[in-house]
């Protein structure tokens, strides 16, 4: 490879990505980034970081930076929408096991926006906007990435290594034909962000509560400035219907009635996936965050495990920069991708599966079920460290 290939290329820009060129670049090795565009989506996307996570982010000077501008939460819920508060966790319990024993809810943006200007101050990190990743090629010694630039015109890069961090359509992923297993959820999830104060109308509601109901079950996150309420619905209906302000108001009435109409200030619909790559490696290509896997959001684990990725890549790629054979980074696949489907997408589907249960003798044995873990110290801590990710890296060392 010439001298300007001498480098590893990171497909897309945002958080993974991001983290995954901060650790390169912490490491001495010369990094580009491109991302076909240069504007930070301020949207309220994954907008929980969990402790680990923030443990993760202590290298950079980045976490207080983003508890400065978050909101700590160190307790959260699963609530029955009738009855009220079926079993609250404290996350105090993880006091020994972390920097971090709560979660912090920041929108991933910020994150972004710190990650940047880490790298602008880095001589070895090279950002370009403007490029869109096509296709990839590799050789015995490199990779050659064909892009798309902003004139439309087609182009080429090349590198040692490309990690491809470019989302849940990854053109490098399907250019590279590695199966994306899984399954599409059948309901529409609509998120809709309010500046109404559901801690003030609610009685005993903390920050995050996931509340079960046999007919609709629903998600309330608080951030900084917002509340987020997240509702399952109809895939029949069309977006145009499931955001039409009368049907918001109708369902935002029902969840916590209040005079007058709630000022929605931010709504979308999405379809959810739970996918899960067939291989994170393809010889010098790494698949990571969303490009390697897809979950439902209910315990937001999408972003923080995607940052996981990036960190434990980082370190294996680290060690074969330096020398190590290029087969070490096949643990990478075997460790992360068996936290996806082991960890990340059973405890999804479990929160959705309980909080969507409408038989009634169900819905009673997972509440007492919560309810006793709840009682119970060791296993209140032995869940936390499950729901928190903690447990999934500790777990991480046993795979070879």
């Amino acid at each position: 490879m010439s001298d300007g290939a001498e480098r590893v290329l990171v497909v897309g820009a945002g958080p993974v990505g991001l983290v995954t060129a901060a650790c390169l670049g912490e490491a001495g090795i010369p990094v580009t980034v491109i991302d076909a565009y240069e504007e930070l989506p301020k949207d309220l996307r994954a907008s929980t970081f969990h402790p680990p996570t923030l443990d993760m982010l202590d290298r950079f000077g980045i976490s207080e930076k983003l508890i400065a501008r978050g909101l700590i939460c160190p307790k959260w819920q699963f609530r029955d929408r009738a009855e009220g508060v079926v079993a609250e966790f404290d996350l105090g319990h993880l006091k020994d096991e972390t920097n971090h024993p709560y979660r912090l809810q920041c929108e991933q943006w910020k994150l972004s926006e710190h990650l940047r200007e880490l790298i602008e101050d880095s001589d070895l990190i090279d950002l370009q906007y403007g490029l869109e990743g096509q296709s990839v090629s590799q050789t015995d010694d490199g990779v050659v990435l064909t892009v798309r630039n902003p004139d439309g015109s087609i182009g080429e890069m090349r590198a040692r290594y490309l990690v491809a961090a470019d989302g849940a359509h990854s053109n490098v992923r399907k250019s590279l034909d590695i199966e994306f297993e899984g399954l599409t959820i059948p309901e529409i999830f609509l998120s809709m962000s309010t500046e109404f104060d559901f801690g003030e109308a609610i009685p005993d509601l903390a920050p995050i509560a996931y509340l079960t109901d046999p007919d609709e079950w629903a998600v309330l996150l608080r951030t900084p400035s917002l509340w987020r309420v997240l509702l399952p619905t109809d895939p029949n209906l069309t977006d145009e219907e499931i955001k039409a302000p009368d049907n918001m108001e109708m369902r935002l009435q029902k969840l916590c009635p209040k005079p007058g109409r709630y000022d929605v200030v931010h709504s979308t619909a999405y379809r959810v996936h739970q996918r899960v790559a067939k291989s994170y490696v393809k010889g010098r290509i790494f698949l990571t965050g969303d490009a390697a896997h897809l979950n439902n959001p209910l315990g937001g684990m999408g972003m923080n495990g995607g940052i996981h990725d990036a960190v434990n890549l980082t370190e294996k790629l680290v060690l074969v920069w330096r020398g190590a054979p290029l087969e070490s980074l096949g643990r990478y696949e075997r460790q992360r991708r068996k936290v996806a489907i082991d960890t990340v997408q059973s405890q999804s589907l479990r929160n959705r599966q309980i909080m969507a249960e409408n038989d009634p003798e169900a819905r009673r044995a997972y509440h007492d079920e919560l309810r006793a873990i709840a009682a119970d110290p060791a296993r209140h801590k032995e869940y936390l460290m499950k729901s928190s990710m903690l447990q999934s890296l500790r777990d991480l060392e046993k795979v070879e």
